[in-house]
């Protein structure tokens, strides 16, 4: 049997997202005991400045807070890295590799998950310091995969949605103008949705969208748990009532901030002591999943 790895969760970007995120850790881990899931060290600081106001030239910096959160899952003894926020993409591989962590990109987990599945066009959900960036557009295009991003009204209205989960949780409304967006996607020709950001699987029922929707939360998850306990822990994937796919955006609560929280320790500097990590190199690692694999 493999050694399990120590996982780093970079989290509290926002705090319903990562407690979302960590759900899918344990959905996807096959595990008949505590013993059996995967080990993991949550640092969740929603104080970490928006990530995206940032980009955009209008915000503080964020990288010395995600320096110190990266640092200190270090010395928790944590090897690989996950952070279940696709902006914060734009900061954190630099500071995993100064860190000597192994990061699992979400950015690339999901482009390869669509050119595994021969994808042509997708359309990006995503805050506007995402798409500004091109996060998903360039690794997306590097793979032969065209991707369609709302307009500006359309944009507005993803801002919105993802403003209200972090303030408590999408309203009706909200959610009927992201179903709008993404089958106003689909009709340009995308062949998938990616909820490019993680607060937007909360809000958006995809067995509402007339293709697939992609939840680059739950790829992750799988990924973190085949690198943490090998991929004989994974559970087989899962067909939805509405698409052959398991990577779907089911339907969310209508109100995410009520699930019971977890326990996490919300400080500068975590009171965990655990021997340093054995890794002293980083790579950006992802997932690929086949046709063959979605049927399984």
């Amino acid at each position: 049997m493999s050694e399990t790895r120590l996982v780093g969760v970079l989290g509290g970007m926002g705090p319903a997202a990562t407690v979302d995120f960590y759900g899918k850790l344990v959905e996807e881990t096959a595990a008949t005991c505590d013993q059996g899931h995967v080990p993991v060290v949550i640092w969740g600081d929603p104080r970490v400045p928006d990530r995206s106001l940032s980009l955009l030239g209008g915000g503080e910096d964020p990288t010395p807070y995600l320096r110190r959160g990266i640092e200190g899952l270090k010395r928790a003894g944590c090897e690989v890295l996950a952070v279940p926020c696709n902006t914060a993409h734009a900061f954190v591989p630099r500071l995993a590799d100064e860190a000597g962590l192994e990061l699992v990109s979400i950015i690339e987990v999901t482009v390869d998950a669509l050119a595994a599945d021969g994808v042509r066009a997708a359309g990006v959900l995503a805050t506007s310091g995402t798409l500004h960036t091109g996060l998903y557009a360039e690794a997306l295009r590097r793979r032969g995969v065209a991707v369609i991003e709302p307009d500006e009204p359309g944009q507005r209205q993803v801002t919105a949605a993802i403003g209200a989960v972090k303030s408590g949780g999408a309203q009706p409304a909200h959610r009927r103008a992201l179903e709008e967006l993404s089958r106003s996607l689909a009709d340009r020709g995308a062949e998938r949705v990616v909820t490019a950001c993680t607060e937007l699987v909360l809000a958006l029922d995809g067995s509402r969208v007339p293709v697939p929707v992609l939840d680059p939360a739950r790829l992750l998850a799988r990924r973190v748990v085949d690198m943490a306990l090998g991929a004989q822990r994974l559970l087989p994937r899962r067909r939805t009532a509405s698409h052959n796919t398991t990577i779907m955006a089911s339907a969310p609560t209508a109100a995410p901030v009520s699930r019971p929280k977890m326990a996490s320790r919300l400080s500068s500097e975590p009171s965990i002591s655990a021997p340093a990590a054995r890794n002293s190199g980083t790579r950006a690692t992802a997932v690929s999943t086949s046709r063959a694999e979605t049927k399984a």
